[in-house]
């Protein structure tokens, strides 16, 4: 029987982490423990921790602020697991998860994997309308959720993934602590022919939180992001990635045929409102909710915007930090 050592990193959510905490005991699989890093915040989660200290093996640990990825590698220390399970703070674990990954990981000798994530039922329509623009085929084409089996080259996903423990050390960990840290984790275990996968059904619910403001400022940073990982790493940018760009340039290319009232001035606006009315439509009869429909389609909207402009701005302002 494996054993799994959980590692989430957390930043002034302690209400976030309750609700991750509470899902972990309510796991029809039990033999995992958990390692909470308290990464310098600055309201603490400590109290959250004691909560559940005598219904989890927990431990619980406070440091300076470095970002997520060097606190997990911080976590990684005291872990005594075979399997690392890497979860953000703002994720709830349906309970037969561990369940299904150790009944995937007895069959299948692999050494790392990811899984899905996914809007419960029971989410705000401002939360699922979130989950929506970042999971479906029509706005990313479903490259988070994309099942890559047959090349054995899934992208795990530090919010829900899993990766041996040996492994994890013997490469260093994390070596970029935010912002497409677990894009350049893939990268090195691609070059090691590592093998990867997605496991079916070991999905969580990601409780995206905020508004469609700060929404905004996350894809901004996505964008810059990839630009980034390309120009540090030679991580290569995919056509999905460019599609954002392209819908920037396309948008401002319709605001121009408008301004100048060409003949043509109707034909890009028509054909971004057949996209945002197909986003509508999709997004309405998947959730059966017309208000979950309208907020999607704002949602995408923000999301083509923001990520567009944050790769053009990378490129064309680069980072020199």
């Amino acid at each position: 029987m494996i054993k799994y050592s959980v590692v989430v990193p957390i930043y002034n959510r302690p209400k976030e982490l309750d609700e991750l905490l509470e899902s972990l005991t309510l796991q029809e699989f039990t033999d995992f423990e958990v390692i909470i890093i308290e990464d310098g915040s600055s309201i603490s989660s400590e109290h959250i921790a004691k909560k559940y200290q005598s219904l989890l093996k927990l431990l619980y640990f406070s440091k300076s602020n470095e970002g997520q990825g060097f606190g997990r590698n911080f976590g990684v220390k005291y872990a005594s697991g075979e399997f690392l399970i890497f979860f953000d703070s703002d994720v709830i674990v349906p309970k037969e998860y561990f369940k299904t990954v150790d009944a995937y990981l007895e069959d299948h000798k692999i050494d790392a994997f990811g899984g899905e994530d996914k809007a419960s039922d029971d989410f705000s329509d401002f939360q699922k309308a979130l989950s929506y623009s970042m999971t479906s085929v029509l706005t990313t084409g479903g490259i988070r959720n994309k099942n890559q089996n047959a090349g054995g080259n899934y992208q795990i996903r530090s919010y829900n993934c899993g990766i041996k423990s040996e492994l994890f050390r013997e490469i260093g960990g994390f070596k970029k602590t935010n912002m497409g840290e677990d894009m350049e984790l893939n990268n090195r275990l691609e070059k090691l022919q590592v093998l990867k996968r997605l496991i079916p059904n070991a999905f969580v619910y990601h409780k995206r939180r905020g508004d469609f403001k700060s929404f905004f400022k996350q894809i901004f940073s996505f964008g810059r992001t990839r630009v980034q990982l390309k120009n540090m790493y030679g991580i290569s940018i995919k056509i999905v990635h460019l599609f954002p760009v392209g819908f920037v340039l396309f948008t401002l290319f319709a605001v121009l045929l408008i301004t100048f009232n060409t003949d043509y001035r109707y034909l890009p606006i028509g054909l971004l409102s057949l996209y945002f009315g197909a986003i509508f439509v999709h997004s309405t009869v998947s959730t059966l909710n017309l208000k979950v429909g309208f907020l999607s389609t704002i949602a995408s909207f923000i999301q083509h915007l923001a990520y567009g402009l944050g790769f053009l701005k990378e490129v064309l302002f680069p980072n020199k930090k």
